[in-house]
């Protein structure tokens, strides 16, 4: 295990104002579901659930299978799960990517850029990453928000690069390097 994963393994569970940051569990299924059975919420990542059990190996096979860098975001208020933050480290060039999902009944709270600042913290701070990148669907303009909200700078637009429900689509490409996150912060 690098030094790396180590550090992310002793931060499997952070928080800030409103929420905590922990590993997602299959006791998550049932508020899962009620964002992956969502068109509104899944619109730019995948076909909704149809059922339950759909989540839980989505959870399973997914998210537990190499769970390190995937989050459940939790309200503190509420214990209510709302949705999932990923970050996977890149140590070839020293870098980690970020993707996220929310439950649309939350979204315009803040509460997805209020994880995404725990995780640039984690990034910059304790594991000593020199770039976070992130991608999103160019039809979510909400995402790209955001990651600039973030500090985040847009890069480019891949042209038809991934696949969504049998859709060639474009994706917009943004990053925050080490010293711009610094300098932000200050």
């Amino acid at each position: 295990m690098s030094n790396k994963n180590l550090l992310m393994v002793k931060h499997s569970q952070m928080e800030s104002e409103r929420i905590t940051l922990r590993p997602i569990l299959l006791s998550d299924a049932d508020d899962m579901y009620e964002y992956t059975s969502d068109e509104q919420t899944t619109r730019y990542i995948y076909d909704p659930h149809t059922d339950l059990n759909q989540t839980k190996k989505m959870i399973a096979n997914y998210y537990m299978k190499q769970p390190i860098g995937m989050y459940a975001i939790m309200l503190k208020e509420s214990n209510k799960m709302i949705g999932t933050i990923e970050f996977r480290i890149h140590e070839g060039n020293n870098s980690g990517e970020l993707g996220f999902t929310l439950n649309s009944h939350f979204w315009g709270k803040g509460y997805m850029t209020e994880a995404g600042k725990v995780i640039l913290e984690l990034a910059f701070h304790t594991l000593g990453l020199d770039r976070v990148y992130a991608g999103h669907d160019a039809r979510n303009v909400a995402s790209g928000k955001v990651l600039s909200r973030l500090g985040m700078t847009y890069e480019g637009t891949l042209r038809r690069d991934q696949m969504v429900k049998g859709v060639l689509t474009d994706s917009r490409h943004y990053s925050i390097l080490k010293e711009e996150y610094l300098n932000s912060t200050k």
